[in-house]
């Protein structure tokens, strides 16, 4: 069946939009499954940069038409936002973007209560966007769907009800002012109209689509090791990036899956807080955040870097089913004399077999490295495979054997142009 999902395999950035735009000409439909307008999908074309934070990455395609499903967490003004950027950027977006009718608001008190708790010395290192807060009211059972806004009635009962006991936490445990319950319905009835127009049952309009044979990328946020159930917990997000989480966030059948593709950088970058085992703390890690302009394209937030973590990436190829594996950002290493892999983990002398999970155990690790020479050559000008010099080669190669993934696509810039298949020879 032609469902082929995008995973970020690391800990996020790890350039989705980008090849989400690449594969999208050969795709009828771009669908976002999970999280909210934390995420930022970057895409260059030409001399043109767009960020986006909701609307999946192949609306810069005439005939895509994109889906933001129902695991996702929709902040309207973001939304709003995001549609009318590009609207003024001259792209059509008119009968080409769906949101489903059971998406989950962010509402006003998600982002108080997200920010407030950031000030605590539980933090976790949130956008403070109100997506975790709003994830938790979901499976309380108490969120606000999209469908809520069509009944003026049931939408106050909802509301008033979840603000009177919001209302207790922020004024009687953070000493923070009342919420005006009559001005947010106010407000997301305005956002009612606007969004009218987009809202449809998208599981239906995705199912009636693969009955008709039509070719869908399933586009996540984030990355697989932020994930909810099988990331970093607690340093995680409030959703599924993993490949898992396209069926419940689209409401497509595991069956309709026909290949599953793992996003990765050609090293480590991670934001917020967490264990992360190759990050380095010197003048090498200032290196690679500046070279690869290494700040969060939604919050400005410096990124953490490290060198590329093969047990971290073997993990999650295996939690994912990743068949072949995209590598983005190759040119950032085309300065490095030496360039290092983790291929295996530490603890107390001790080589561990697998990736462990828990975070105490996680920052205990001691990584072991793997050097390879660089190739000391620009490869922004490179357009094939064959055109990257023999270094770049045997580190591409090294990857694939130490992760047991195949290196299907290969970038080397920012531009459309400078993101090719690769065709690798043997070692």
């Amino acid at each position: 069946m032609p469902v082929q999902i995008i995973v970020g395999a690391q800990w996020g950035d790890e350039g989705k939009g980008k090849v989400v735009d690449m594969l999208s000409e050969h795709a009828d439909i771009v669908a976002r499954y999970q999280g909210g307008a934390n995420a930022g999908h970057t895409v260059c074309i030409g001399d043109q940069t767009y960020v986006l934070h909701l609307i999946p990455s192949g609306i810069f395609h005439p005939h895509i038409t994109c889906v933001i499903g129902n695991g996702v967490v929709i902040d309207p003004s973001a939304l709003m936002s995001e549609i009318a950027q590009l609207q003024k950027a001259g792209i059509d977006i008119k009968g080409r973007l769906l949101v489903s009718h059971n998406a989950h608001l962010i509402m006003p008190y998600h982002k108080m209560l997200d920010t407030i708790r950031e000030k605590t010395s539980n933090k976790i290192g949130t956008t403070g966007r109100g997506i975790g807060p709003a994830y938790i009211d979901k499976f309380m059972r108490v969120g606000i769907r999209i469908v809520d806004l069509l009944d003026r009635d049931i939408l106050a009962k909802k509301l008033k009800s979840n603000i009177e006991e919001k209302n207790q936490i922020l004024t009687k445990v953070y000493g923070e002012t009342k919420i005006d319950v009559d001005a947010i319905i106010a407000g997301y009835q305005d956002f009612d109209k606007k969004i009218d127009e987009y809202i449809t049952d998208t599981s239906l309009y995705l199912n009636n689509a693969l009955k008709e044979g039509k070719k869908i990328i399933a586009e996540g946020a984030q990355g697989a090791l932020l994930d909810v159930d099988h990331g970093t917990y607690p340093f995680v997000t409030s959703s599924n990036p993993t490949s898992g989480g396209a069926c419940t966030g689209l409401g497509i059948p595991p069956t309709a899956v026909d290949s599953i593709i793992g996003i990765v950088k050609a090293y480590s970058t991670r934001v917020g807080n967490g264990p992360f085992p190759t990050e380095l703390l010197d003048e090498t890690g200032d290196r690679l955040r500046t070279i690869g302009h290494e700040f969060g394209a939604t919050t400005g937030r410096s990124r953490r870097c490290g060198w590329f973590d093969a047990v971290a990436l073997k993990y999650s190829a295996m939690v994912n089913g990743i068949q072949k594996t995209v590598i983005t950002k190759l040119d950032v290493l085309d300065e490095f004399d030496e360039i290092k892999v983790c291929f295996g983990y530490e603890v107390n002398g001790k080589r561990l077999k697998t990736f462990p999970t828990d975070v105490k155990t996680l920052e205990q690790v001691k990584p072991v490295y793997e050097s390879f020479v660089g190739w000391k050559t620009a490869l922004s000008s490179a357009r094939n495979y064959f055109e990257l010099p023999q270094a770049t080669g045997t580190y591409l190669n090294a990857l694939a054997e130490l992760t047991g993934t195949q290196t299907w696509i290969v970038s080397v810039g920012p531009r459309r142009d400078q993101t090719f298949y690769a065709s690798a020879p043997q070692p």
